[in-house]
């Protein structure tokens, strides 16, 4: 089964019932293609159900997001025509006249990790750069490490701060001028952020493990994420527009890990 926990919800009402199906689905599949006798028409129903309601899903997701205005909207788009791709790409020969049961397991495998991979890391930032861009009059500095990241666990705290630290970092270089001339730099400070990043994660993974904590799972999803988006950086691409791309990056990484530690870090227990 594969479950959708609250570290799933984002607050909109429709995004987080439609996400709810989808997982629904999911599982109504899973446990089709549990039974002895494998029902082909049934599975193929489901699955293209599930198909078209993912579809249906991305369109809703997207309005809502063009209606707020969100700069995430374009890489929503982008990640959602992907999946329909690679879902297509996942052929089910003859389902209705054989047993199909590791074809059929093979594109579960592939919905719900997507699925619970993609609403981690993108979807729960839905409407944070707009919320971010309403509160930037307020003089609060939004790479200060302050109480409310706080998780009470000592070696997470640490690390949490020395992260803030190296984005801040990243941000001052960035909004320099001359940015063509900090070329080495940046990349420098954003290797530096995804190495230790990298080591946060171990960290913070090895303690959870350690109490045996239930959500060490969906954790561990999350922080995957992350770290591909941090292995994507690629300036090259970006010579007309570096710096607008690099102050979006750093944007997306601050409300990331500010997302990150107040819906999941703040709930590992302390002990």
């Amino acid at each position: 089964m594969y479950k959708f926990t609250n570290d799933c919800l984002i607050g909109v009402e429709q995004i987080d019932n439609e996400h709810r199906r989808l997982f629904e689905l999911v599982n109504e599949t899973a446990e089709l293609i549990k039974e002895e006798e494998i029902k082909n028409n049934e599975v193929a129903k489901l699955i293209q159900e599930l198909n078209e309601y993912a579809v249906l899903h991305f369109r809703h997701e997207e309005e809502y997001m063009e209606a707020i205005q969100d700069p995430e909207l374009l890489k929503q788009r982008e990640m959602h025509k992907n999946f329909v791709t690679s879902l297509n790409k996942i052929e089910i020969k003859n389902l209705e006249a054989g047993d199909n049961r590791e074809t059929v397991k093979e594109l579960l495998t592939f919905i719900s990790r997507w699925l619970f991979s993609h609403i981690i890391s993108s979807d729960t930032l839905i409407g944070l750069f707009t919320a971010k861009e309403e509160n930037s009059s307020e003089k609060k500095d939004p790479f200060a490490f302050t109480e409310e990241y706080h998780t009470g666990i000592a070696i997470v705290d640490e690390e949490h701060q020395q992260l803030f630290d190296i984005i801040r970092r990243a941000n001052d270089l960035i909004t320099e001028e001359l940015l063509h001339d900090k070329y080495d730099e940046i990349m420098s400070v954003l290797g530096e952020l995804r190495e230790y990043t990298i080591k946060h994660f171990s960290d913070e993974e090895e303690y959870m493990e350690s109490i045996a904590y239930e959500g060490l799972p969906a954790q561990k999803k999350a922080h995957e994420m992350f770290v591909d988006r941090l292995n994507d950086i690629n300036l090259d691409d970006m010579d007309d527009n570096q710096q607008q791309y690099l102050i979006e990056l750093v944007d997306f990484l601050l409300m990331w890990l500010v997302n990150h530690i107040l819906k999941m870090d703040k709930k590992i227990p302390t002990v």
